[in-house]
């Protein structure tokens, strides 16, 4: 796809046509561009949230998942717990877990008992 047809499809998506948001939602998560998911999601496209979840899993970006989570999405929050739990990041279990997290909590704690 073109610049200019991107442009086109943005135009339309920015003006409610939920079609252009859908095909723009499938071209960012083809191309792994998570700036066009964020920019869908910050929108108010539910599906480029989830979207934009699983591609920051994917590619291990905590601080997507942290910039979502800290908004207040549960499922950003669980993968950010997935995710630090894999890396043994207890530094981020910690920071979950100090502002009430009982998942973060007992990650960390079965890591720091291992």
């Amino acid at each position: 796809m073109t610049e200019p047809d991107l442009s086109a499809l943005r135009e339309r998506a920015a003006h409610g046509d939920a079609d252009a948001t859908a095909q723009l939602i499938e071209l960012a998560t083809e191309r792994g561009d998570l700036n066009e998911l964020r920019g869908l999601a910050d929108a108010g496209s539910a599906d480029a949230t989830d979207e934009l979840i699983q591609l920051a899993a994917e590619q291990g970006n905590l601080e997507e998942l942290r910039r979502l989570s800290d908004s207040g999405n549960a499922t950003a929050t669980d993968q950010l717990i997935e995710l630090a739990t894999e890396q043994d990041n207890m530094n981020e279990l910690r920071r979950l877990a100090d502002r009430g997290n009982i998942t973060a909590a007992e990650q960390l704690g079965e890591l720091t008992a291992e």
